[in-house]
């Protein structure tokens, strides 16, 4: 086997490569979700080591200590962080010129041949699903028998390999927790909803829905849901109760739509119970009351919701499949049951005007989620949305993600500039958070709980500080 690292670089203070990396920001409060998609591959390779850097606070300097023991280098990249990330990687090889480093990511995925060629310090990157490419690259098999592979060869010439079949067994898929052990210090990861320390992972890949934005499914997972079976899943957390007993305080299945399946969640939470574990999952806006009331009565704590915009021809434009009267009714459902929502918003997707972001803003007050997350549509190569973009002339010539770390709006329409976008998001936040129906819930907590209460401080800084760096970017601008 070949020394093999996986590694997640530095980034600027404040990186999250959050929601699966759909977002490489910095968020509004302390976020970091766990390499998931760097994990999986590192459960394939006997011996190999995942480096997350961004949580651990690891300079490039201590990334150069620690790569200069390994052969091969496999690295996640994204839209935004490509910039960073060949940096790293042709530190990486100034050290060790021998040293093989590559890119995996929905980026690389679809723009494999660009990347290659605009990018000569690397070596080659990894197309689609490419868990078991990585795993055939540790072995050192010949690189021009390795399907889903893009490399340069040893002529300098880049060369394409054959697609790789998406992975259909999934109960034969390690499971990522024991890397998560060895490698990660999970005190590291928060998400400002979720209970801490807790621990997130995917029990499958893919997703049917079709939203015209939404990274994964258009370039890496597919619109197939492949997934574990219950018992496989129950044997998993069983193992994660070995491997972490009481010290993490909630578990979080990030499937892209974990319910779409009832049966399976049911079952899924039915272990769950058995094992006393508090967890919470991804679901769309439409799970029925009798769904809803197994899963929390089986140890489900809360859901994340995308529920992106509040106007029903917006919805409609990107593909949702959801009818607001429906996200309605399961937002009452939610409450009557004592389940905590996290409802995520977008701003800025097709269809969009002042009127529509209005919309938006008075829904998120009306159905009233426990807490919100409101970011800028991000048209990633490979999503119709970009396509979209693209046919009409909507791109601006703005980077994706500020050197602040702050998102930035690549996107304007005919009376909705980027600037009216981006402003739109510290609007929402300061009216949805600053009402007594969203602040009276919070406190509750913080009184409840002395853990809650110091982390909810520290959150409160931090949100007071990015809309402060908000207002000073905007000011910048003008």
């Amino acid at each position: 086997m070949k020394r093999t690292l996986f590694l997640s670089p530095p980034s600027f203070d404040g990186f999250d490569g959050g929601a699966g990396a759909r977002y490489q920001a910095k968020r509004e409060i302390t976020s970091f979700w766990y390499p998931t998609w760097l994990a999986q591959p590192a459960a394939l390779v006997p011996g190999s080591k995942l480096v997350d850097a961004p949580p651990h606070e690891q300079s490039i300097e201590d990334v150069l200590a620690i790569a200069r023991d390994y052969d091969l280098v496999i690295m996640h990249t994204s839209t935004p962080s490509l910039p960073n990330d060949v940096r790293c990687a042709a530190a990486i090889k100034k050290q060790n010129p021998n040293a093989k480093v590559g890119l995996i990511g929905a980026h690389v995925a679809v723009l494999a041949d660009v990347t290659l060629r605009e990018n000569p310090i690397i070596d080659f990157v990894c197309r689609h699903e490419f868990d078991y490419t990585c795993k055939e690259l540790a072995e050192d098999r010949p690189w021009n028998e390795i399907t889903g592979l893009s490399y340069r060869d040893s002529n300098g010439e880049i060369q394409h390999n054959p697609e790789r079949e998406l992975i259909h067994d999934w109960d034969s898929m390690p499971s990522v927790l024991p890397v998560y052990a060895r490698d990660l210090d999970i005190t590291k990861y928060f998400i400002g909803y979720l209970l801490h320390p807790y621990i997130s992972f995917y029990t499958g890949r893919g997703c049917p829905a079709k939203c015209t934005f939404c990274l994964w499914p258009q370039t890496i997972g597919g619109h197939q849901y492949r997934c574990k079976t219950p018992e496989a899943v129950g044997r998993e957390m069983e193992e994660a109760k070995a491997l972490f007993g009481d010290r993490v305080r909630e578990y979080m299945f990030d499937d892209d739509t974990f319910t779409i399946d009832k049966q399976r969640a049911i079952a899924i939470s039915e272990h769950l119970k058995r094992l006393k574990l508090t967890w919470s999952c991804n679901a769309r806006a439409n799970l029925d009351y009798d769904t809803l009331k197994q899963l929390r009565d089986n140890g489900l704590r809360l859901l994340l919701v995308g529920f992106e915009s509040g106007n029903q021809q917006v919805l409609d434009g990107i593909k949702k499949g959801i009818r607001l009267e429906v996200a309605r009714k399961f937002m009452e459902n939610c409450r009557k049951l004592g389940i905590k929502v996290h409802g995520t918003f977008i701003i800025g997707l097709p269809n969009e005007t002042t009127e529509t972001i209005e919309e938006t803003i008075r829904f998120a007050c009306e159905v009233n989620p426990h807490t919100i997350q409101v970011s800028i549509a991000a048209p990633y190569p490979g999503t119709e949305l970009y396509r979209q973009a693209e046919e009409n002339g909507w791109f601006t010539d703005k980077a994706m993600v500020a050197n602040s770390g702050i998102q930035m709006s690549t996107l304007e329409y005919p009376g909705l500039n980027a600037a009216k976008i981006e402003d739109a998001v510290e609007q929402m936040y300061r009216r949805f958070y600053f009402r007594p129906k969203a602040i009276v819930p919070i406190v509750g907590e913080m009184l409840s709980d002395p853990q809650m209460l110091v982390r909810r401080l520290r959150e409160g800084r931090e949100f007071f500080g990015y809309l402060r760096d908000r207002q000073n970017q905007a000011m910048a601008k003008a």
